[in-house]
């Protein structure tokens, strides 16, 4: 049958549950997760539902508490999981306090009601009022737990901060006092990074983190990372950008750099975070002091940064020597340096040796106005060979090289050197076809006058002429192209950005976007791999006219040499009064001439071939240049087709030169 309890004994179990105990008819329902009278228990409804509802708390206390007991012995929780953990022991002690409240009035009336048998004061609906505050603070706890289980360090603390948004003032302020306790932590290790760039963060706490495999050379790029998941929610991901920045400025200072000395400013900027409160009053001041702290500490650290790039390691300076050299902005150092390998590098690629092209770079250093350069930058001159392909000669493969180490090896990394010595191998050769079309020149005004003895030439000559002019306006609108759209504007932009930079990382973007422009347009990405075959192609020709202008000036100055040293044999003879030539001879020197004159249709031909397969290789080379999607290389296409020679040839240029000509002329 049923069992009767009266309502005094009902608040005896009731303050036992309170502490997650369970009483003598109220105990814990395990399939229900919740505490339950016993069945067998004969109770009015309504008492029913009251005392269900005061269980309610012992289920909340166990809640808490379980998540307390289970973590505070394990140290990997790490600081903010501890301080959490406290900061729920410590809201469980008062709950403690108020329940040992309760049971000394219990025991209280135990001992005076025997004697006055008084009706108890400790009434459900009483404990129901008592409890009322208690209840609404445990609630928000077990909530807090359920919204933290399974999260630690800076992702903790934004959990615990997502409750600080509840519309409840009371329940706001409690968590508001428990996310100063939380934060305290994450304020702890972001000063100490910020101030001092330490990470002594055990744990894995804090939102920036060290890779220890990582060496000093790679320390900018690859040593620190967000740890994204433990960004605060409090802390805006500029901000932890800027942090993240401000502490590897400071890592980068005393390891790369060897500078200790943290500036006066610095040292003014730092203080040690505040007590728990201040913690949680910073970030959540509308004053923005959390901000301007930052904002500080990077405006000090990066400021200082850049003094010591340049001022002790010269940055700016070696920015310039890379133009100079590795960009051919030295031009009477280029030149001459051209001029004393021409020997070597015709030959075969493989044949090269390192230390005798070093021999030569460090001569046209001393000859030229090289010389007067900083001493720090000639010794980090050198000459360095590209990987070789079947067939490469020197030309293929030489490169000037830059060494660069410490610091500045951060802003000019491998990959950066390895795109320098690509560009400065395809300006060379540019260069260098300018310099084999001024041989070219120079090799027609020489003659001209000479060979003009021999008229049978003088169509192959002018053949010659045509060829070579259409070649030096191809390289000179192809070399204005290279220095003023590539090279000065480009640089321009960078050294802009290079004097604004407020950081590292500004500078190292600047260059990093000047290197990918230059690249592009030098037709030497990834996109522009046929333009730059075509390009080649064209340089190739440059050589074949060469080639084919020297045999022929050989061929032409020998037979001059022949004709004049007949005539002169004749003219010997007749002043001793004797016969001219015998007939013999004369036949003799006929049959030479013939053959001679026999030579220049070969020679016309060979002209005419070269020419047309020029046209062809140029004209596609318009053709991409007109699809290309960089606005530069178009315009080339426009200036190197200048009088429409190829446009009328070439119905596919008809189409884009047509339209951009009109609209740019």
């Amino acid at each position: 049958g049923s069992v009767e309890i009266t309502e005094a004994n009902l608040v005896r179990d009731v303050l036992y549950v309170f502490q997650g105990i369970d009483g003598k008819s109220i105990k814990m329902c395990n399939s229900e997760n919740c505490y339950k009278v016993e069945g067998k228990v004969s109770l009015s409804k309504s008492l029913r539902d009251t005392t269900s509802r005061l269980a309610e708390l012992g289920w909340l206390h166990n809640k808490i508490r379980k998540y307390t007991d289970q973590r505070s012995l394990d140290r990997a929780f790490g600081l903010v999981g501890q301080s959490f953990c406290a900061a729920l022991h410590q809201e469980l002690k008062e709950y403690y306090r108020l329940l040992s409240v309760l049971h000394s009035q219990l025991q209280l009336e135990d001992d005076q009601g025997v004697n006055l048998g008084l009706e108890s004061s400790l009434t459900l609906r009483r404990l129901l009022v008592w409890t009322y505050d208690p209840k609404i603070r445990l609630k928000t706890l077990a909530a807090l737990v359920d919204h933290c289980q399974g999260r630690k360090g800076g992702e903790l603390a934004s959990a615990v901060h997502a409750y600080t948004k509840t519309g409840d003032p009371y329940m706001r302020s409690l968590v508001q006092h428990i996310l100063g306790l939380v934060s305290h932590p994450v304020l702890n290790f972001l000063y100490r990074w910020i101030y001092d760039g330490e990470l002594e963060d055990t744990y894995h706490e804090f939102f920036v983190a060290s890779d220890p495999t990582v060496k000093t050379d790679r320390l900018w790029h690859d040593k620190y990372t967000l740890r994204k998941s433990m960004i605060p929610s409090f802390i805006t991901m500029e901000q932890s950008k800027k942090v993240l920045l401000i502490g590897k400025s400071i890592n980068f200072l005393h390891q790369v750099c060897h500078d200790q000395t943290p500036s006066t400013k610095m040292i003014a900027v730092a203080k040690s975070a505040e007590t728990s409160k201040d913690a949680a009053d910073l970030f959540t001041d509308l004053e923005n002091a959390f901000q301007e702290k930052i904002d500080a500490a990077y405006f000090e650290t990066s400021k200082y940064l850049l003094d010591v790039l340049n001022k002790k390691y010269n940055l700016l300076e070696h920015m310039q020597a890379m133009r100079r050299y590795l960009l051919l902005g030295q031009g009477d150092f280029i030149r001459h340096l051209m001029d004393l390998l021409k020997p070597e590098l015709a030959r075969p690629a493989t044949t090269l040796y390192q230390h005798n092209l070093t021999g030569i770079l460090e001569t046209a250093v001393r000859a030229t106005n090289a010389q007067f350069d900083n001493p720090e930058i000639l010794k980090r001159l050198d000459v360095r060979l590209l990987e070789v392909s079947p067939g490469d000669t020197g030309w293929d493969v030489f490169s000037l090289d830059y060494h660069v180490d410490g610091p500045i090896a951060t802003v000019f990394t491998r990959e950066c050197m390895s795109h320098y010595l690509r560009v400065f191998n395809f300006l060379w050769r540019a260069k260098r076809m300018e310099y084999i079309l001024t041989d070219i020149w120079k090799g027609h005004m020489c003659n001209a006058k000479l060979l003009k003895n021999i008229p049978e030439l003088s169509g192959v000559l002018h053949q010659c002429h045509v060829l070579a002019s259409e070649m030096v306006h191809f390289i000179h609108q192809m070399q204005y192209y290279i220095t003023f759209e590539v090279l000065e504007c480009s640089w321009d932009e960078l050294w802009n950005k290079v004097q604004q930079a407020q950081d590292l990382d500004h500078i190292i973007a600047a260059h990093e976007v000047f290197l990918d422009t230059i690249i592009a347009r030098c037709l030497l990405d990834s996109d522009s791999r046929v333009l730059l075959n075509q390009l080649r192609a064209v340089f190739d020709q440059i050589i074949e006219l060469q080639n084919a202008q020297d045999a022929m000036y050989r061929a032409a100055l020998e037979e001059l040499q022949l004709r004049l040293q007949f005539e002169e044999r004749k003219k010997q003879r007749e002043l001793e009064g004797k016969w001219g030539v015998t007939a013999s001879e004369d036949e003799e020197e006929s049959k030479r001439m013939k053959e001679f004159q026999d030579s220049i249709p070969k020679m016309c031909s060979q002209l005419r071939i070269l020419t047309h397969f020029y046209q062809g290789i140029v004209q596609q080379f318009l053709v991409l240049l007109t699809t290309s999607s960089d606005e530069s290389l178009r315009f080339l296409s426009f200036r190197l087709d200048f009088n429409e020679h190829y446009k009328a040839r070439e119905p596919r240029l008809r189409v884009s030169l047509g339209t951009r000509g009109r609209g740019r002329s």
